[in-house]
């Protein structure tokens, strides 16, 4: 939830201060169109007003969320002239996050010739999203439903939804044969079970577990996330009930209890406490300099950029990189090449510095490594063979020096294909996944890439000589999946950023989880 305050606003009124409100607009993804998501309140006649009203935004790491903040003087200016417009800022929603304890400053623009003063954006998370609970369950005295024995229950949790329909969040096991079931401790997401509500009503359906799917209803109860907690100081018994049951005999009582035998809450850590807790994201590019490329002066060369289009390897690296830079506070990215002949000497290289600087390969922002890109092309010879285990091996070798959760880092390999060395890849993959590091591997062009799906190890955990991978942390996904038809480059863009980075946040979780690292905590203001 950003909130904002601007600072020494250019003062527009005549006779006082100006009355100043901030409109923010949201950019949507991948077009040019700016949409109003709301204003702040308006303060009276000051020149440093602090916003009340907050912002509560969804925030997803792989999507380049654009912002713009425009300051009009008056609340009712939403048609704004220029004459008394105070300023604006844009800003990507990573840049609030990414930046020392969620608070970003930003000179704000637009008045031809004239200081407008600054704009103070502070991002945090709401904090119920992130809290997990455990309980367990049993029964006494269930209804018998099974002709032969006797019934066996489980149980279904439905969170209420704003129009007054049920969602499934959660069911138990199966206990079987007995009308008094003491089900496994479970953990679930208290936005799961409530929305983050805690009066909203959870329901809960008693069933008998039949094999053809057709369970029968034995009875429900209802109860809420407020009205759980209360278990952790005493038992709670709940009646079960059958309303069908309930109208038709006059002596029922119930079809039997449910007891809360115990609730606990944990907080679980997100992406964005790492982050706000100092983590920085380190971003390495390698690219694919063999043959198969083809020439890059020629025109069906997967390298080749016109005047008016960016090349696949061009367009892939700004995708990630665009969106990773706004997490690393340095904005130094290594860069590689390997597969070709380098001069001076004509040696095959697999790990080429793409500025040609030994000693430091990093260049400058996205925009340095795109220079430098471009620059290889011109003095290597595209050569071969595809070997990536050197460049995984050298970004590996400088996630083992800093393994305190502080840095964490992201190689990009971009390539046209059939890799040379898996089983040395597979190895170094393996080692790699116990080091605070993600692989991503964009596949351009129309080559068959299923060696790359088993380095994803999505569907099979990755080993080597008989070693597993502690965690995945390779992502694979062709280019050719992503490119807009219309031609598009922002769209194709903007759906493979949101591919091969929405698994980064939980491969860096998992890494932290794993070594038992907390989050820094963030300095108080």
């Amino acid at each position: 939830t950003p909130g904002s305050s601007p600072r020494n606003l250019l003062d527009m009124d005549t006779f006082s201060k100006s009355d100043p409100v901030v409109v923010l607009f949201v950019q949507v993804s991948g077009s040019s169109e700016w949409k109003e998501f709301g204003r702040t309140e308006v303060i009276d006649n000051t020149l440093n007003p602090d916003f009340v009203r907050k912002f509560v935004l969804d925030y997803y790491f792989e999507e380049k969320q654009n912002l713009r903040f425009d300051v009009p003087p008056e609340s009712h200016s939403s048609l704004l002239g220029a004459q008394d417009f105070l300023g604006q800022a844009f800003v990507a929603l990573g840049e609030v996050i990414g930046s020392q304890r969620g608070r970003l400053e930003r000179p704000l623009t637009g008045v031809p010739g004239k200081r407008c003063g600054t704009i103070l954006l502070l991002a945090e998370e709401l904090s119920n999203c992130r809290d997990i609970v455990t309980m367990q369950l049993c029964a006494n005295k269930l209804d018998k439903k099974d002709f032969f024995g006797k019934s066996d229950p489980f149980l279904v949790f439905y969170r209420s939804n704003e129009d007054g329909t049920f969602t499934i969040c959660h069911k138990t096991e199966v206990v079987k044969n007995t009308l008094n079931p003491v089900w496994q401790p479970f953990t679930i997401p208290v936005r799961a079970l409530c929305n983050g509500d805690y009066d909203r009503t959870v329901k809960i359906d008693v069933y008998d577990w039949d094999r053809d799917g057709s369970h029968d209803f034995i009875g429900e109860f209802a109860t809420s996330y407020r009205e759980l907690s209360r278990a952790q100081s005493q038992f709670t018994v709940y009646e079960v009930l059958n309303p069908r049951k309930k109208c038709k005999k006059k002596k029922y009582v119930n079809s039997g209890t449910v007891t809360l035998l115990s609730f606990s809450v944990e907080s679980e850590f997100t992406f964005v406490d790492y982050i706000r807790g100092g983590t920085q994201l380190n971003f390495t590019v390698a690219i694919d300099f063999t043959a198969s490329n083809g020439l890059p002066s020629q025109p069906t060369s997967l390298h080749y950029a016109s005047p008016y289009q960016l090349s696949a390897y061009a367009l892939a690296l700004k995708a990630v990189g665009e969106i990773i830079q706004d997490y690393d506070s340095d904005k130094l990215f290594p860069a590689y090449g390997f597969g070709a002949k380098v001069p001076p000497d004509g040696k095959i290289s697999h790990q080429f510095p793409l500025n040609n600087n030994v000693e430091n390969p990093s260049c400058a922002g996205i925009e340095g490594v795109l220079e430098s890109y471009l620059q290889s092309l011109r003095t290597v010879q595209l050569y071969g063979p595809t070997n990536f285990a050197p460049v995984i091996n050298q970004v590996a070798g400088t996630a083992a020096q800093v393994t305190d959760g502080s840095q964490y880092h992201v190689l990009l390999i971009i390539t046209d294909g059939v890799i040379s060395d898996m089983l040395q890849t597979k190895e170094a993959i393996v080692t790699a996944s116990s080091l605070p590091m993600s692989i991503i591997i964009v596949g351009v062009g129309p080559a068959e890439f299923e060696a790359m799906e088993e380095l994803d190890g999505d569907e099979v955990r990755l080993s080597s000589r008989g070693r597993y991978a502690e965690r995945d942390i390779v992502q694979f996904v062709p280019f050719r999946d992503y490119v807009d038809d219309s031609g598009n480059q922002v769209l194709s863009m903007a759906r493979l950023a949101k591919d091969v980075l929405a698994e980064i946040p939980e491969q860096l979780l998992s890494y932290m989880k794993t070594r038992d690292i907390k989050p820094r905590r963030a300095d108080p203001e």
